[in-house]
């Protein structure tokens, strides 16, 4: 029986529901990278960078290269490069809410304090 395309999303988003699968995304938005350069930029263990890379991987989110005894990610596709623009939009659409709403916070408050 074939997975209903709700659970696939809801699948896919869970896999990029971990904060260094995240952020090596967006590293990898640059170009492709090695294991090195991403331990440096996210400062890990090593351990724990290689089990998400691993989801990653097994995911087809992201493809690796072997260059001699270093390995190279890349993104498989521009397509996560677009998921995490519209991420950075919707957050700042929903922050910029937020601001507004302490604003008017700080002004009531203002109101009130004689």
């Amino acid at each position: 029986m074939p997975v209903p395309l709700y659970q696939a999303k809801a699948e896919f988003f869970r896999m990029l529901g971990h904060p260094v699968r995240i952020r090596v995304l967006e590293l990898l938005q640059d170009g492709p990278l090695p294991v090195r350069d991403l331990l440096a930029a996210i400062e890990i263990e090593a351990s724990n960078l290689s089990q998400q890379l691993a989801v990653l991987r097994r995911s087809g989110i992201v493809t690796a290269t072997r260059e001699g005894s270093t390995v190279v990610y890349e993104l498989a596709g521009g397509d996560v490069a677009e998921l995490l623009a519209a991420a950075r939009r919707i957050l700042s659409t929903l922050l910029a809410g937020q601001q507004d709403l302490l604003a008017q916070l700080h002004e009531a408050e203002k109101a009130v304090t004689p």
